[in-house]
C-alpha cells in the first residue's frame, strides 16, 4: 500500500495492524510534501473541498453525505470505480 505520511497513516495501531498483517502487505510512504504529482488523491480532496465544502455549513451528517452523493454523481455517472479531473 502507498500512502501519504499523514498521522493517521503513521499512528500506532495502524503499525500494529501492519504487524499483524506483514505477510499480506507493505506500507510504503511518499515522500514528505510529494503533493499533487505523486499522490493523485490529493487532487480529489482539493476539488471535494472546493465544492462541497467551502464557504457551507451543513445541520447534519446527512446534509453533508447527501452533498456529497449529489456531487459525485453530477461529476461522474460510476463515481466509485473512477475520478479524473
Amino acid at each position: 500500500m502507498v500512502t501519504d505520511r499523514s498521522g493517521s497513516h503513521r499512528a500506532p495501531q495502524l503499525t500494529s495492524t501492519l504487524t499483524h498483517y506483514q505477510d499480506r502487505f507493505e506500507l510504503h510512504l511518499l515522500p514528505a510534501r510529494s503533493g499533487h504529482h505523486l499522490n493523485p488523491i490529493e487532487g480529489f480532496w482539493r476539488r471535494m473541498k472546493e465544492v462541497i465544502g467551502a464557504g457551507r455549513c451543513f445541520e447534519d451528517w446527512h446534509q453533508l453525505y447527501q452533498r456529497t452523493r449529489q456531487v459525485l454523481f453530477a461529476h461522474h455517472p460510476r463515481p466509485i470505480y473512477e475520478f479524473s479531473w
